[in-house]
C-alpha cells in the first residue's frame, strides 16, 4: 500500500505495469528531445557532414556562424511549439496533441535526414523538428502527471527526465560510433545519426494510439462516464471501487473550484502581479534563466568545438570526449534524483550544484585565456590525453548543476 496525496492508502493495483508502460511510451518524446539536442554538435564535427554542407572551405568565423544557425533554428522551433501547444491540448486533448507533436517531429527529422547537402532543407528540418519537440516537452509531463496515481507520480515524471538524459548520452555515442565504423567518404556517416532520431518519434506516434486520454481532461469536457472508465482501467480497479470514486470526486471538486474562481484575462494578470504570486513567478523564472546562463546547453550543442579549443585534436578524439560528457550528465542526474534530492532537499541541491559546478568552468575559462591550448595543440605542444581527462572533469562537475 502506498500513501495517497489525500492521506489515504493506495492499493497495490494502482502501481501496475500498464501505467509504467504509458509513462515510458510518452517519455519517447524525452528521448527524442535529448537525442536531437546532443546529436547535432557531433554530427557537425563529422568530416562527411562538413564536406557535403560546404563547411570545409569556410573560415572559422563563417563555420561557427553556420553551425550557430543550424542549432538556433531548432531552439526557435521549440519556443513557438511550446507556445502553440497549450491551447491545442486544452481544446483537443492531451493524447491527440502528443500524437500531433510526434508527427511534426517525424516530418522535421525526415527533412534533416533527406537534406543531402542542402543547407536550407537541413535548417528547415531543424525548425520543424523543434516545433514538435517544443510541443511535446510542454504537454507530455502534464499528460504523465494527469494519468499517474498520486503515490508514484514523481517516479513516473522522473522517467521523462531520465529518458531525456539517456537520449542525450545516446546521441553523443552514436556520433562516435558512426565516425568509427563508417568511412567519411560515405554520406551515411552523417545520415545515420540524424536518421536514428526518427525511431523514438515513431515509437511515440504509434504508442500514443494505444494510450488513453487523460481522465482529468475528459472530466473537464463533462465526459464523466468516459473519465471514470479510463481512470478505472489506469488504476487496474473496477469503476465502482471506493478508490476510483474518491479520486474522481477529487477531480470533480478541483474542476468545480476552478470554474467558480475563473477570472478574466485582466483579473489573471492582476493576480500575477500580487506580491506573493509575483515573487514565486520571479523565483521560477530566475532559476530557469540562471540554469541556462551557466552555459550547460552551449556545451551540449557545441561540445566538439569547445573540446577543440581545449587542445583536443582529431574528430574521433573530440567525439570520444563528448561521449564521456553524456555519460557524466546522465550518471550525475540519476545519482542526484534517486539518492540525493530527498536527502539534501531542493534548495541545498541547487546551492551545492551551482557551487561545485562553477569551479571547473572558472578554471577552464582562465586556462584557455592564459595558455591558448588550441594553438599549442596545433603545434604539437599539448598532451591530448591530459585534455581528455580534463574534459571529463568538466563534465562531471557540470552534471551536478
Amino acid at each position: 500500500m502506498g500513501l495517497h496525496a489525500g492521506g489515504t492508502n493506495d492499493p497495490d493495483e494502482v502501481r501496475n505495469w500498464r501505467i509504467h508502460l504509458i509513462a515510458v511510451i510518452a517519455s519517447m518524446s524525452a528521448i527524442a528531445m535529448g537525442y536531437d539536442t546532443s546529436v547535432i554538435g557531433g554530427t557537425m564535427a563529422l568530416d562527411s557532414f562538413r564536406r557535403d554542407f560546404g563547411l570545409l572551405g569556410k573560415t572559422g568565423k563563417e563555420r561557427d556562424t553556420l553551425q550557430g544557425n543550424i542549432v538556433s533554428t531548432f531552439q526557435a522551433g521549440c519556443f513557438f511549439g511550446s507556445l502553440l501547444t497549450f491551447p491545442l491540448a486544452e481544446k483537443y486533448g492531451r493524447k491527440k496533441t502528443v500524437f500531433l507533436a510526434a508527427a511534426v517531429f517525424i516530418v522535421g527529422g525526415t527533412l534533416m535526414t533527406a537534406a543531402q547537402g542542402i543547407l536550407a532543407l537541413l535548417i528547415t528540418g531543424r525548425a520543424v523538428a523543434g516545433l514538435g519537440i517544443g510541443a511535446a516537452s510542454l504537454i507530455v509531463p502534464v499528460y504523465i502527471a494527469e494519468v499517474s496515481p498520486p503515490s508514484i507520480r514523481g517516479r513516473l515524471i522522473g522517467i521523462f527526465e531520465i529518458a531525456s538524459q539517456g537520449g542525450g548520452m545516446l546521441g553523443f555515442w552514436i556520433n562516435y560510433a558512426s565516425n568509427r565504423t563508417i568511412n567519411n567518404a560515405n554520406d551515411a556517416q552523417w545520415i545515420m545519426p540524424l536518421g536514428l532520431q526518427l525511431v523514438p518519434g515513431a515509437l511515440l506516434c504509434v504508442g500514443m494510439l494505444f494510450c488513453p486520454e487523460s481522465p482529468r481532461w475528459l472530466a473537464r469536457q463533462d465526459r464523466w462516464e468516459e473519465a471514470e472508465g479510463v481512470l478505472a482501467d489506469l488504476r487496474g480497479l473496477a469503476g465502482n471501487t471506493e478508490y476510483v470514486r474518491d479520486e474522481l470526486s477529487e477531480i470533480r471538486q478541483q474542476i468545480e473550484e476552478r470554474t467558480a474562481n475563473r477570472m478574466t484575462f485582466r483579473e489573471s494578470l492582476k493576480r500575477l502581479l500580487q506580491r506573493g504570486v509575483r515573487n514565486r513567478i520571479c523565483i521560477g523564472l530566475l532559476l530557469m534563466a540562471c540554469q541556462n546562463l551557466t552555459g550547460v546547453n552551449i556545451i551540449t550543442y557545441y561540445s566538439p568545438r569547445i573540446f577543440e579549443t581545449l587542445g583536443i585534436q582529431g574528430t574521433e578524439t573530440k567525439l570520444f570526449a563528448t561521449g564521456f560528457y553524456g555519460i557524466a550528465k546522465t550518471v550525475g542526474m540519476v545519482i542526484f534524483s534517486v539518492w540525493l534530492v530527498e536527502r539534501l532537499g531542493r534548495r541545498k541541491g541547487l546551492i551545492w550544484g551551482a557551487f561545485v559546478g562553477s569551479f571547473p568552468m572558472w578554471y577552464i575559462g582562465g586556462y584557455v585565456m592564459k595558455a591558448d591550448p588550441a594553438d599549442n595543440a596545433a603545434a604539437g605542444n599539448v598532451d591530448r590525453n591530459g585534455w581528455g581527462y580534463l574534459a571529463m572533469g568538466i563534465c562531471v562537475s557540470i552534471s551536478t548543476d
